[in-house]
This record gives C-alpha cells, sequence and structure tokens, in this order.
C-alpha cells in the first residue's frame, strides 16, 4: 500500500516556502505547465523529459509541501494541479504576478 501525500492547509502555507520553491528553475517550468493545462497533469507530462523520474520526484514534493500544488493517485499516474484558488485568496495575486515576470524574464 502505498502512502497517501500530505499536503498542508492553505492556512499554514507561507510565503518563504512558496518563494523558495519556485526559486528553482525546474520547479518553475513544472508550476508554469501545471498554470496552462487547467485541471491537471500526470508527473509525466508536466516534469521536464529529461529527468530521471527520482529528481522529478523530489521536484514534485518541494511544490506539494510547499503547498502550490496538490497531488492524486489515479491508478498508476499522479496527477498534480496547481492550488491557484487556494494560494490566490492567501497570498493574492502572487503566483500570477510570479509566472508573468518569469516570461519577460524569459523573452530579454
Amino acid at each position: 500500500m502505498q502512502r497517501p501525500f500530505v499536503h498542508p492547509a492553505v492556512e499554514d502555507v507561507t510565503l518563504e516556502s512558496v518563494l523558495y520553491a519556485l526559486a528553482d528553475s525546474t520547479r518553475l517550468e513544472i508550476v508554469k505547465k501545471l498554470a496552462s493545462g487547467g485541471c491537471g497533469l500526470n508527473c509525466s507530462m508536466a516534469a521536464p523529459a529529461d529527468l530521471p523520474k527520482s529528481t522529478q520526484s523530489h521536484h514534485f514534493q518541494v511544490l506539494r509541501e510547499a503547498g502550490l500544488i496538490r497531488s492524486e493517485r489515479r491508478g498508476t499516474e499522479v496527477v498534480n494541479s496547481l492550488r491557484c484558488t487556494e494560494l490566490d485568496k492567501r497570498f493574492p495575486g502572487v503566483i500570477a504576478s510570479i509566472l508573468k515576470a518569469s516570461e519577460k524574464t524569459k523573452k530579454r
């Protein structure tokens, strides 16, 4: 039996943990893909294809523990979704601003 995923309550999510998680370029790219994917993407679709599964798992764990994503097992897949609504209530506009700023930085 696999252990269930642990997700922090939205009131326990700190701005420091969110910023730390998004400071890594790989995790930022994962969050961008999840933000553009709507309802959720499985791990293999959201993570860069060249990353080993153990590294992908680590990045998703950091994002989950920071409170940025929700992970759910569906058969043999893990579906991840961005906690947009919850995070926007906790930190209004922060995630959208970070994603927008990262696009501007990328264009330079």
